[in-house]
């Protein structure tokens, strides 16, 4: 009888106990659940707001790309209107000068038409007047031209009067302001040919000095005389070294 009651007991307290820890899992399952509720509620807004968020981001970058194609329109735009504007500066300032120019132009020839004016000179006059000019130039050219060969010639006399009469003759003077140089130059006959001529007072028997690199070389005396060539002989006396093509010639006697 005892063992039964204390079976009993036994069946009641384990009835108890697992009554009991039904209900506290029944607490626990419903904690979870609410807990899991909680977390998908949670879910279910985190993912509606990521996908407003990558909604608005689709649209920033949209409306970013938008942004930069219409900046760099404008910048396009702008820099054109720019190179417009200095074009059109510079056009305004081309014109400004231009109508200065022309400004300045037309008062003076207003002052050169009054001045022609108060001359009481008429334009046929003007006409005649110029062509008597180019008239008197042309023939004081050719005169000047004249006195040229006739001076040349007077020299060329004199000198060789000079060179039969004068026992110290020593050749005629040369122009101060002939300079030259030699263009061939032959050692073994001692010869050269120089780039000066008549047209240059160049005159027979005129002496030069042969110099290179400031340095005296020798003295040649001019033999025969072309328009603008002539041919010189070494003086023996002078030739201090060999005579090159290129070097330099001055007068040994310069006319005062």
């Amino acid at each position: 009888m005892l063992i039964r009651i204390s079976l009993i007991i036994a069946l009641i307290t384990a009835l108890a106990v697992g009554i009991l820890n039904f209900v506290m899992v029944k607490e626990k399952i419903g904690t979870l659940i609410t807990e899991r509720n909680d977390w998908h509620g949670k879910y279910d807004t985190t993912y509606a707001e990521l996908t407003t968020t990558k909604q608005t981001l689709d649209k920033t970058q949209s409306d970013l790309k938008q942004t930069q194609e219409t900046l760099a329109t404008t910048t396009t735009e702008r820099d054109k209107a720019v190179a417009d504007a200095a074009a059109q500066t510079k056009k305004a300032t081309e014109l400004n000068d231009k109508l200065s120019k022309t400004t300045t132009e037309r008062d003076e020839a207003r002052q050169e038409l009054a001045a022609f004016r108060a001359t009481g000179v008429t334009p046929e006059q003007i006409l005649t007047l110029n062509q008597d000019i180019k008239q008197a130039k042309q023939a004081l050219e050719v005169a000047i031209e004249e006195n040229r060969i006739l001076d040349r010639n007077l020299k060329k006399k004199i000198a060789e009067l000079a060179k039969y009469t004068d026992p110290e003759y020593i050749g005629p003077s040369l122009p101060a302001t002939l300079k030259g140089k030699i263009l061939v130059a032959d050692p073994k006959w001692d010869f050269v040919v120089l780039d000066v001529g008549e047209d240059q007072g160049a005159l027979a028997d005129g002496e030069l000095l042969v110099s290179r690199n400031g340095k005296l070389v020798a003295k040649v005396r001019i033999h025969s005389v072309q328009k603008d060539r002539c041919i010189a002989n070494v003086v023996p006396s002078w030739k201090l070294g060999e005579v090159m093509e290129g070097d330099l010639v001055i007068p040994a006697h310069p006319a005062s």
